[in-house]
């Protein structure tokens, strides 16, 4: 069904939303979508960068570190 709209289908669409809703209203929700998304690439960075930090601050407690740190001592 969506696969027959074509660029003149799509350009009555434009038109009738923009009639709908005028363009202030279209202009500030295109600007909340764009808040929105900038809100989530932020979350995902912040808690990439709070992942590594755990993964940093792990201790490695598999038997080869403990021989090792036996080794040194």
């Amino acid at each position: 069904m969506l696969n027959n709209i074509g660029l003149p289908g799509l350009l009555l669409i434009a038109v009738v939303v923009l009639v709908l809703f005028g363009r202030g209203k279209i202009s500030s929700l295109m600007g909340e979508v764009g808040k929105g998304i900038t809100a989530f690439k932020r979350g995902v960075k912040d808690s990439t960068e709070e992942l590594e930090n755990n993964m940093d601050s792990a201790k490695d407690v598999s038997p080869e570190a403990e021989t090792k740190e036996k080794d040194k001592a």
